[in-house]
């Protein structure tokens, strides 16, 4: 029997130094270790919209998947948002499914009275 997952550990993210980066990526490192979980979920409440906040979601997800897991963005400010998809990384977002391929072998709805062209 599978063992269950364990629950994603929760990191507060505000806006950081690189010194302060450095720590905050030593303590998600840490919590990845301790919990044995594949996500870390990062509360990015206090986070600005701007490229430092972007920088510390990108080494954040860097170090997350050097351990072989990954990060889960949680309530960043809009602007954040629309900026990591501005710059490209394509973060997960909280409550957000994550993107995969469509499942194959799906037919659309037709109209049975409209012969195929």
């Amino acid at each position: 029997m599978d063992e269950p997952e364990p629950p994603a550990p929760i990191l507060p993210v505000a806006p950081a130094g690189e010194e302060d980066l450095s720590r905050l990526c030593d303590s998600a490192r840490s919590l990845l270790a301790a919990t044995g979980a594949t996500e870390l979920v990062c509360d990015a409440t206090a986070l600005p919209p701007d490229l430092a906040a972007v920088n510390t979601l990108a080494r954040l997800e860097l170090t997350a998947r050097r351990t072989g897991a990954r990060i889960v963005v949680r309530d960043p400010d809009p602007l954040l948002r629309n900026l990591l998809e501005l710059v490209g990384l394509p973060l997960q977002m909280e409550g957000q499914v994550e993107q995969r391929e469509p499942p194959g072998r799906v037919e659309e709805a037709g109209d049975l009275h409209d012969p195929a062209r």
